[in-house]
């Protein structure tokens, strides 16, 4: 019971630290208007925050926490945002119309990279292996974006095949599917940390790790309309440079307890420290953490037009990965590490 008690609180701590979320304060300057999904991707957001470092790119920082990709990428595309934290696949899908708000995002581009995926597919603890997934039904995000498709190939590639196998139902971001599976709704979802080690303390059963099955992988990116980061380059790469400044000074184990402290500042008062000593194992640790100096894996951008192009809408037409990724805002963010991490 004291197992699920901290759990339980860590999970409702993910999503209000998230909606809680306070500006980092620049002396001037409409803030800068960040959505994204609650959970791990967030955690450089906080440490720019706390640490200064947007507040020396002059730069204000709002926060919105999105149920799903579609209220997320819907609110991107008509300007209601400036920056997505979202998967890369959502920035393909909604650029070439296969997103599921229908809309089309015709200059959406990632701009930095954030983590390769950190997803494993997590399953009921009475399900220990693909096969006792016949019949079921699993969670994704949106049928036809997100994750969904790497889960699609890991099933396919451990003999499941959709439809004659088994079922998928949406159920929302991660968190959203990580408190479908804790109800039972689902047999499964993919997971990302650190909903992932959560689940698992809890006696879920983890099948298989997206890297080990399908390679390299782009997960998390920031994403924004090319043409609004023209127009404020000044605040872009301010954005990216901060964020570049956090992942490092996360990655260095010699901030490891004040990296816990500055989680644990956004949760609810009484969150246990065992909060933020899971989020840091799971992300830090076990998922070797976010990508140095925020570069995108383009072999990862490749993994994942390949398995939309399979999984996607037939006969939709999918572009080369540097269609998808302008590095010209990290390259004017970070002159001294262009190319390299």
């Amino acid at each position: 019971m004291l197992i699920r008690s901290i759990l339980t609180v860590c999970l409702a701590a993910l999503l209000s630290a998230c909606t809680t979320t306070r500006p980092a304060l620049a002396p001037e300057g409409k803030p800068l208007r960040v959505v994204a999904f609650p959970g791990g991707s967030n955690w450089p957001l906080w440490v720019a925050m706390d640490k200064g470092f947007f507040a020396a790119e002059k730069l204000k920082v709002s926060i919105t926490p999105t149920p799903d990709s579609t209220f997320q990428m819907k609110g991107l595309i008509n300007g209601d945002f400036d920056v997505a934290i979202t998967a890369m696949d959502n920035v393909i899908a909604y650029r070439e119309g296969q997103g599921a708000a229908g809309v089309i995002g015709p200059d959406l581009v990632a701009v930095m990279g954030l983590d390769p995926g950190w997803l494993r597919v997590v399953a009921d603890p009475q399900i220990r292996s693909y096969a006792a997934l016949r019949g079921k039904v699993v969670a994704v995000d949106a049928l036809t974006t997100g994750y969904a498709f790497a889960l699609l190939e890991m099933l396919e590639r451990n003999g499941l095949v959709l439809g004659r196998d088994y079922e998928v139902a949406p159920a929302g971001g991660a968190m959203q599917r990580y408190e479908s599976l804790l109800q039972r709704k689902y047999a499964a979802s993919l997971l990302l940390a650190p909903f992932d080690l959560l689940a698992q303390q809890q006696g879920f059963n983890v099948l298989g790790k997206a890297d080990e099955v399908l390679g390299p992988y782009q997960g998390a990116v920031a994403a924004v309309r090319q043409g609004w980061g023209r127009s404020n380059a000044s605040q872009l790469t301010g954005f990216i440079r901060s964020g570049v400044r956090a992942i490092d000074w996360l990655q260095d184990p010699a901030n490891k307890e004040e990296a816990q402290r500055i989680y644990l500042s956004r949760m609810p008062p009484g969150t246990p420290p065992q909060a933020a000593a899971t989020a840091y194992r799971a992300i830090l640790v076990d998922a070797k953490g976010y990508q140095r100096g925020a570069q995108i894996d383009l072999r990862g951008v490749e993994t994942v037009i390949r398995l939309r192009a399979k999984h996607g809408r037939s006969g939709a037409a999918l572009r080369e990965a540097t269609h998808y990724y302008d590095p010209s805002f990290r390259n004017a963010a970070m002159p001294d590490r262009q190319g390299n991490p």
